[in-house]
């Protein structure tokens, strides 16, 4: 049998309050701020809605972080609160106590509730994000646009009505409200559900744009619109974008030529819209099959140099399209980059090492897996991996390796004092079939990589990563480590 934990005297303290609701909003007046934020969510919980629309009239900080509650729904709990804010924006002058500013309905976290409520295990100060003001009784707080933050979260059909009334609503108030969206993530819905809302809102506030549903080129031209609108996009997720490929299917030679000619279409209008992101800094691409040929195309778009660039299953790009990624002259400030499944097999390493050397002074996260690397490859960026000194985390697993190449990484990057994660293949010896692992071998070779640690001189921790077994679908990782 369970027991429950008792009630602090703060909840009943609330209870009792909220059991008159007439009480409870003439008692805001003289509440204590530090007691606004528990008392709020007893009156969400319990659906006092009167209570609710006169917290939100008499709110005493900058910040009412609404999207952290819970799930948010447009339920008669989350009207309230926006009634309570609609007679305040309606008046000329604003009461003492309303210092909103920001109305927060993304899902944050929890931290800002939890600490005000008691919870010790969080260790942040209380007013770490929303301070409170102690104003004199008599100020009057000039009139300010709020400020909305919303997320555009496409995969809870819920969310469509949401949006919509938050975006309507919003409008309806236009100079007392200003509705920001910064971050925009799609996933498996139609698309026409997407434009219905990305027509109705203000596309250069959106900073993070996500998509994670597998699109064609036609769906990726009509989206491209809406992308150049977004003139403060700072970071570009891109899925898998189906392209044709002739052998599919039996097809009318002028039927082919005519879908040939609209996905050209639909890229030259990708490519028009990406000229127009001058404020773009990260960019990540999932199975980009769709640049085969012409990265070179996409490369000259961007208009500022990366910080960061991923591009993960990239078998099928050519070694023209490599050479020109490893020459582009926005990739010389890169903080991150990541290839996964990018084939190197037979690519000459001096493209590679040019930028890595390029930028070694800002590097701090390098991720070259599964991209059938051989020792002579690796050999061949030794040199310049060891002047990264900025890396923290460097995975290179699933590659096939000796383990006299493992060594000589292990050796190569000890000078790399900020370097915390590293992630190297299982040598080959250790295979005894290309899924099967010789226990014995691999704990000869542990020992072994151990004893050059010990020989270094220095704690360290590293991890041995398997190939990805196609019969069970998993990789499997060993430590190995010097304390």
């Amino acid at each position: 049998m369970s027991i429950r934990t008792p009630p602090t005297l703060l909840q009943l303290a609330g209870e009792s309050l909220l059991r008159d609701q007439a009480l409870a909003i003439a008692a805001l007046e003289h509440l204590p701020a530090e007691l606004f934020p528990p008392l709020f969510i007893q009156a969400y919980l319990s659906r006092s809605h009167q209570s609710l629309k006169a917290m939100a009239q008499a709110w005493p900080f900058t910040v009412l972080p609404l999207g952290s509650m819970s799930q948010l729904s447009l339920d008669e709990g989350f009207k309230a609160v926006l009634d309570g804010l609609d007679v305040l924006l309606a008046q000329k002058v604003r009461p003492r106590r309303w210092k909103l500013r920001v109305l927060d309905l993304r899902n944050l976290g929890a931290d800002f509730w939890r600490m005000w409520c008691g919870d010790s295990t969080l260790k942040r100060s209380p007013t770490g994000r929303v301070t409170v003001h102690r104003s004199s009784p008599n100020m009057v707080h000039p009139l300010a646009p709020v400020e909305v933050f919303l997320d555009l979260n496409f995969n809870d059909r819920d969310r469509d009505e949401l949006f919509m009334y938050v975006i309507q609503w919003a409008q309806q108030r236009e100079g007392l409200l200003h509705l920001c969206c910064k971050t925009l993530r799609i996933g498996e819905v139609p698309f026409q559900r997407v434009r219905k809302v990305l027509d109705a809102v203000q596309l250069d506030c959106i900073q993070e744009v996500e998509v994670n549903r597998i699109l064609d080129l036609p769906t990726l031209g009509t989206f491209a619109p809406y992308l150049g609108q977004m003139r403060n996009l700072q970071r570009l997720s891109l899925p898998h974008i189906h392209v044709l490929a002739g052998e599919e299917e039996e097809q009318e030679e002028e039927e082919w030529d005519k879908e040939l000619q609209e996905e050209q279409e639909s890229f030259s209008q990708f490519l028009s819209q990406m000229l127009r992101l001058h404020h773009l800094r990260e960019l990540d691409m999932e199975s980009p099959s769709f640049l085969r040929g012409r990265l070179d195309q996409m490369l000259r778009c961007l208009q500022t140099p990366l910080d960061k660039l991923s591009m993960t299953n990239c078998r099928r790009l050519m070694h023209s399209d490599l050479t020109h990624l490893f020459q582009c002259q926005k990739l010389r400030q890169l903080k991150s980059l990541h290839l996964f499944g990018v084939s190197l097999a037979d690519f000459q390493p001096e493209p590679l090492g040019a930028l890595l050397e390029a930028v070694a002074p800002t590097l701090q996260d390098l991720g070259l897996d599964n991209c059938a690397m051989v020792d002579s490859q690796v050999e061949a960026i030794l040199t310049v991996l060891s002047r990264c000194h900025q890396l923290r985390e460097f995975t290179i697993s699933e590659n096939n390796f000796s383990v006299a190449t493992v060594g000589k990484l292990l050796r190569h990057t000890a000078g790399l004092r900020s370097l915390e994660v590293e992630l190297y293949p299982v040598p080959l010896e250790c295979y005894t079939t290309p899924d099967t692992i010789n226990q014995e071998r691999l704990a000869l070779v542990r020992a072994e990589l151990t004893g050059i640690l010990r020989e270094l001189g220095q704690p360290r921790t590293i991890c041995l990563g398997t190939k990805h077994c196609k019969r069970c679908g998993i990789s499997k990782f060993y430590d190995v480590e010097f304390l």
